[in-house]
């Protein structure tokens, strides 16, 4: 195996050790931005004179090569993309290509190519979650009226709409767009030219280098640079909570498209069937992402556990750390992706969600409230509203089936205005408080959101 070292070694590692360090495969995800760093490092070596600018035309048309030919080229046999990069460029320009590491250590181009990637990237997972969301307001726009149970504890709490419960998922979203945008802020510091962990006694200059690759500026610290794997935990972290959020909708839509609601059909593009039950429409891809969700939370946990106990300074735990956050930022990109395509291809049954709200006594907070507005304690109000549901059912009737002389029948003490709101569209409407379902709340909400929409990045919503 080609190795970037080993003068002082009298015999070389054993194939057991070879292969089991080895990270090329890992590695080859963020050639590009290898080679990319590698072009800015010999632009700074050749404005400060390190190179003469013919060493420095002669490497960087090399890494041209070696763009262009694509990681197909590059060699396997090699340690990692550093060695594979510099060793395919020694085959095309000799020599010269040795010099391409001067000032530099395979610690701060891992540290460098790393975040790299990881910008590069985000960008993806971030176009995806606005996607995402313009489907929702789509959605939630053309289904502000429709009536549908709103839940707690798994059971009908008080009459919604489908338009309020799709808006209800697009503020999470904006808040993981929020926090990706803020964790990419954070990790936006150039590790380059940190070399080792003490940087070089050369006359570099990793400003030049920062603002090339476009990084905010220098990490102050060469020690820290080498060091600091805090940016990928940031990433992981805010790449779990987003899985997170697509894990609860998905759980949504698997059980809204069971017989037992029958609230929604999916497509079959999202659903697959049965190897001996015909009738059978699975929501496997919603399931397969609530399933992949604790794939993302166990990298984080994974990458934490690793830096825990490591001291200051390179350490080759740390060269699994990319396995992890390549592996989620792939898995959120397509769960985003499969999100959006589950809700373009919803076939919503509003006349099943409406019925299911009818008869169910969720609108008895707003005989309780129709009570308090009369001026009677709420918490007595309540009470009082129990009684009734309770009579209600001895008799096999409904709250909409309450009118004036049972209500007198049964509270004495409660106003007939108190029966206002009793029928779920009633309810639904006069809920204008907000973030209600009311039509003027719901409608405030769905214009905030489409402002957010309109606008360039994640703007914080609290």
């Amino acid at each position: 195996m080609r190795k970037l070292w080993g003068g002082v070694f009298q015999s070389g590692t054993s194939s057991l050790a070879d292969r089991f360090g080895q990270s090329i495969e890992t590695d080859l995800q963020f050639w590009q931005e290898d080679i990319a760093a590698s072009v800015a490092h010999v632009h700074m070596l050749a404005k400060t004179g390190i190179l003469t600018a013919g060493e420095a035309k002669k490497i960087e048309k090399g890494l041209e090569q070696i763009h262009e030919e694509g990681p197909e080229k590059l060699p396997r046999d090699v340690e990692d993309i550093h060695t594979a990069v510099e060793s395919r460029l020694a085959e095309l320009i000799g020599e010269t290509a040795l010099k391409l590491h001067t000032g530099r250590s395979r610690n701060d181009q891992v540290a460098t190519d790393a975040r790299l990637y990881f910008h590069n990237n985000l960008l993806h997972v971030l176009d995806r979650i606005k996607a995402l969301q313009a489907e929702i307001v789509s959605q939630a726009d053309l289904h502000l009226d429709d009536l549908m149970p709103g839940y707690t504890h798994g059971q009908h709490a008080q009459p919604i709409t489908l338009g309020y419960w799709m808006l209800a998922h697009f503020w999470p979203l904006q808040r993981n767009g929020w926090r990706l945008e803020k964790a990419a802020a954070l990790s936006n510091y150039s590790p380059l030219g940190s070399a080792a962990l003490a940087g070089t006694s050369l006359p570099i200059d990793r400003f030049l280098t920062s603002r090339e690759l476009g990084f905010s500026a220098p990490i102050p610290s060469a020690l820290d640079a080498t060091s600091d794997r805090s940016w990928v935990l940031d990433g992981l972290h805010c790449l779990a909570l987003c899985m997170i959020d697509l894990s609860r909708l998905c759980q949504e839509l698997a059980l809204f498209s069971g017989h037992e609601y029958g609230f929604v059909k999916l497509s079959d593009e999202v659903t697959t069937g049965s190897s001996i039950m015909p009738q059978k429409r699975n929501p496997d891809f919603a399931e397969l992402i609530r399933g992949r969700t604790s794939q993302a939370i166990s990298y984080w946990v994974n990458v934490a556990s690793m830096m825990k106990g490591l001291p200051l300074g390179y350490n080759r735990d740390t060269q699994d750390d990319k396995p992890p956050l390549f592996a989620s930022l792939e898995l959120v990109e397509d769960s985003l992706n499969l999100c959006t395509q589950m809700l373009a291809g919803c076939d919503w049954q509003a006349e099943k969600m409406k019925a299911a709200v009818h008869g169910d006594f969720s609108t008895a907070t707003d005989l309780a409230d129709g009570m308090a507005m009369a001026g009677i304690p709420f918490r007595k109000a309540h009470e009082l509203t129990g009684r009734v549901v309770k009579a209600l059912i001895n008799e096999g009737k409904t709250l909409e089936d309450l009118d004036s002389e049972s209500l007198q029948r049964l509270v004495p003490e409660a106003p007939a205005s108190a029966l206002k709101n009793l029928l779920p569209e009633d309810s639904v409407k006069a809920r204008e408080s907000y973030g209600g379902p009311g039509p003027k709340a719901i409608k405030e909400q769905l214009i905030h959101a489409q402002q957010l929409l309109k606008m360039a990045g994640f703007a914080q919503v609290l």
